[in-house]
């Protein structure tokens, strides 16, 4: 009986002690995918002329390679820089940048 309340507190104790010493793990790219959730990719000829025209004037020789829309008519657009490097924006509708 002693052997059985030994190994049944040693079972415990291994549980107990193993999931506490198991670090909390998030998700990488959650908050990504939330962020996607809200936009809907649209096609590059949709997206309006006033925010065109502030990437061209703000970042000249920078072309969209995606664009996306959400129901606040906020845009995020991928961009491809002069330089080559992929940059994030987001504008209003009336072409005005927004931090995100």
């Amino acid at each position: 009986m002693k052997k059985i309340v030994l190994a049944t507190a040693l079972a415990i104790g291994s549980i107990s002690i193993g999931t506490a010493a198991t670090p909390i793990i998030f998700h990488d790219g959650i908050m990504e995918e939330i962020m996607l959730q809200d936009f809907k990719e649209i096609s590059v000829s949709e997206v309006p002329s006033p925010v065109v025209q502030a990437l061209e004037e703000d970042y000249p020789g920078a072309e969209i390679n995606k664009a996306y829309v959400d129901e606040n008519s906020t845009y995020k657009l991928e961009v491809l820089n002069e330089d080559g490097t992929m940059v994030e924006l987001y504008a209003d509708e009336n072409g005005n940048w927004l931090n995100m």
